[in-house]
């Protein structure tokens, strides 16, 4: 495959994160704006537990990319906050599922319209093909990463 007429820079400033460090930046002020006291981070894992409530530490490190020691820290943020809490694994007494509290799913719930809005903003301008098209890259160029990077 040739790559002669593209932006480089562009190309390298999506793939290594700016553009979703940017989104983010936007999407904290915006929580902050509405009184919505989270991170994007912890709305990452709040949209995952929505979706699938009770899974294990390690299972949310896998959904969200995140390491061991950043998640532990990031989940006992969230506990104290009382967004989500730490159970027995009935299958695994080695292991702690993690659930959203009512507060938690009160918070998801507020924070999604936020995340919605934020989303729109960034979106502006784009029609829907393109945004088929941009999933669709992103999504092939993530698989070859992750396929590659296995053993």
């Amino acid at each position: 495959m040739e790559l002669l007429d593209i932006d480089i820079r562009l190309i390298f400033a999506i793939m290594n994160g700016k553009v979703s460090s940017a989104i983010n930046r936007k999407l904290q002020r915006n929580f902050s704006a509405a009184g919505i006291s989270i991170t994007p981070e912890q709305w990452t894992v709040m949209l995952h537990l929505a979706e699938r409530d009770g899974v294990t530490q390690q299972q949310l490190c896998n959904a969200v990319y995140k390491d061991k020691p950043s998640m532990t820290r990031l989940i006992d943020a969230m506990e104290r906050a009382d967004l989500v809490e730490r159970r027995p694994d009935p299958h695994d007494r080695r292991a702690n599922t993690v659930h959203l509290t009512a507060h938690g799913h009160e918070v998801k719930e507020r924070a999604q319209k936020t995340a919605l809005v934020t989303l729109k903003e960034a979106l502006r301008g784009l029609r829907l093909d393109d945004l088929r098209t941009c999933q669709g890259a992103m999504r092939t160029v993530f698989e070859n990463i992750t396929a590659s990077s296995k053993p």
